[in-house]
């Protein structure tokens, strides 16, 4: 199947992993951040709202700079963006990165021997227009013992993690059943962004060239 070649808007490696795992040619674009807070989660939002308002606003950032963007070589700025944002949520609750380890030993402590939602959203911006899909994935994990959270946390893996852990390494073993996507799960799910892209895959103008 022939993807057009995209930006990713995202530093993501697994994302980059899975595009690249999808036969789709992309570029990473290293977008500055935006002042303030980083993926702020304004009140009174739903996390499921959340999570598809900050993919969206990813994506119209990157969208936004890539004509003014600094390069020592001249490429194409009307190739289609994608950008994707990946949330925990647990009794209506947005588990985000931890900011220490004691952070994450206190997420993983809420997570074990329950069953949790990781939403992920991907957005994708062509010719002025957002497409949107979403993820939904229910994961349950095994009772964790005190000195599993805290082995594993001590491993630095939870850190930079939503919800404290990545489904594809070590805490793998934590997962008593997933019901869903695991790819989006780790961040960025094959068969929704399969889905975005084959809709533009007819259209010469989306093919980067």
């Amino acid at each position: 199947m022939h993807f057009p070649e995209i930006y990713l808007a995202s530093a993501s490696p697994r994302r980059h992993e899975i595009l690249t795992l999808m036969g789709v040619q992309h570029e990473v674009l290293q977008v500055p951040a935006p002042e303030g807070e980083d993926e702020p989660w304004l009140p009174g939002e739903a996390p499921a709202v959340y999570v598809c308002r900050t993919a969206r606003d990813k994506a119209l950032r990157a969208a936004d700079w890539l004509p003014n963007r600094k390069s020592a070589i001249t490429r194409p700025t009307h190739r289609p963006v994608l950008s994707a944002d990946t949330t925990v949520i647990l009794d209506d609750d947005i588990l985000g990165k931890p900011s220490t380890e004691q952070h994450a030993q206190d997420m993983l402590a809420r997570l074990s021997g329950r069953t949790h939602a990781v939403h992920t959203a991907v957005a994708l911006i062509y010719n002025g227009r957002l497409h949107e899909k979403v993820s939904i994935t229910s994961v349950r994990f095994k009772p964790l013992s005190d000195e599993e959270i805290r082995l594993y946390c001590s491993s630095g893996e939870p850190m930079g993690k939503a919800g404290s852990y990545g489904i594809q390494g070590r805490a793998g073993m934590f997962v008593e059943s997933i019901t869903g996507s695991y790819t989006g799960v780790m961040g960025l799910p094959m068969f929704e962004t399969a889905l975005l892209l084959r809709a533009l895959s007819d259209d010469p103008r989306s093919t980067g060239h």
